[in-house]
C-alpha cells in the first residue's frame, strides 16, 4: 500500500473546499479505501466539525510537524465515515514547511490508500508546502467570476511548481447559472484551464452535513456526485455531471 497524495486548493475562500475535502474523503473511504485527511488551514479550522471529530482530538498537525508527537497520535477516525481519518489544523498559529510535511506524508503513505491535504485558500505557505509533496492537485471552485479568475491564478502557480496533475471540481452549482455572471460550465473550465474532475450541485444536505456534524444523506444527489468523483479518482469512467 502506498497512498496517493492529493492536495485540495482554491483561490478565494468560501468555495466549500474543506467540506469537499471531507465528503470526497468519505466517498473514497466508502470504496474500501483507507483515507487520511490532513488539514493545513491553521486558525480557520473546520474539518474537525464536518468530519465529526470535534472535541476528540488531542494533537494537531502543528504538533506533528514540529515533532511534539508521532503522526499516529494525531490521527483520529471519523465517527461519521468509516475508514476516514483526520489530522486537524491548530486553532491558531502554526508553521507549515514542505520538508516537515513530506516527512509526514512519507510516514503515512504505507498506511493509507489516499492522503488528502486540505490547504488554506490562496497560495501561501500551506499551498506551497502541499504543492511540493502531492501527486495531484484538485481545485475546488464555485461558478462565479472571482472564484474562476483566482482559480486560474492558482492553476498557473501549480503548473509553475511542477505539480504532476491538476483537475477541477466545480462546487455549489445551482440548477441555473442565470445571474451568476457565468454562461455555462464550459466557461468555467476554459477560464481555469484545467481538466474537469466533477460537478457538485448546490445542496441543502451538504450544508446541513457541514454545519451540524451529521453524515451526508447516502442517496441524495450530492452524495452520488461525490461518489462519482471518487470513482474517477480511482480510475473508473463516470459521468462528470450527475443528474
Amino acid at each position: 500500500m502506498s497512498a496517493q497524495v492529493i492536495m485540495l486548493a482554491s483561490g478565494k475562500g468560501g468555495t466549500g473546499k474543506s467540506t469537499v475535502s471531507v465528503l470526497l474523503g468519505a466517498a473514497l473511504a466508502a470504496r474500501t479505501n483507507r483515507v487520511l485527511l490532513v488539514e493545513l488551514d491553521s486558525g480557520l479550522r473546520s474539518v474537525d466539525v464536518i468530519a465529526g471529530v470535534c472535541g476528540k482530538t488531542v494533537y494537531d498537525v502543528e504538533d506533528v510537524l514540529c515533532g511534539r508527537c508521532e503522526p499516529g497520535k494525531a490521527v483520529v477516525e471519523s465517527p461519521l465515515y468509516k475508514d476516514l481519518y483526520v489530522i486537524s489544523a491548530p486553532y491558531s498559529g502554526g508553521h507549515i514547511s514542505q520538508p516537515a510535511l513530506r516527512v509526514l506524508t512519507d510516514a503515512m503513505r504505507p498506511v493509507f490508500d489516499f492522503i488528502l491535504i486540505d490547504t488554506a485558500a490562496g497560495i501561501g505557505a500551506p499551498f506551497q508546502a502541499a504543492s511540493g509533496v502531492c501527486d495531484e492537485a484538485v481545485l475546488v471552485l464555485t461558478p462565479d467570476p472571482v472564484a474562476l479568475r483566482d482559480g486560474h491564478i492558482v492553476a498557473d502557480e501549480l503548473f509553475g511548481c511542477g505539480c504532476p496533475r491538476t483537475r477541477l471540481i466545480i462546487n455549489r452549482v445551482p440548477r441555473t447559472l442565470a445571474g451568476t455572471g457565468i454562461e455555462d460550465l464550459d466557461e468555467c473550465i476554459d477560464t481555469v484551464g484545467v481538466q474537469l474532475l466533477g460537478v457538485i450541485p448546490e445542496s441543502a444536505e451538504v450544508s446541513r452535513a457541514a454545519y451540524s456534524s451529521e453524515r451526508l444523506e447516502k442517496n441524495c444527489l450530492a452524495a452520488r456526485a461525490f461518489a462519482a468523483v471518487a470513482k474517477r479518482l480511482c480510475g473508473s469512467q463516470e459521468p462528470l455531471v450527475i443528474c
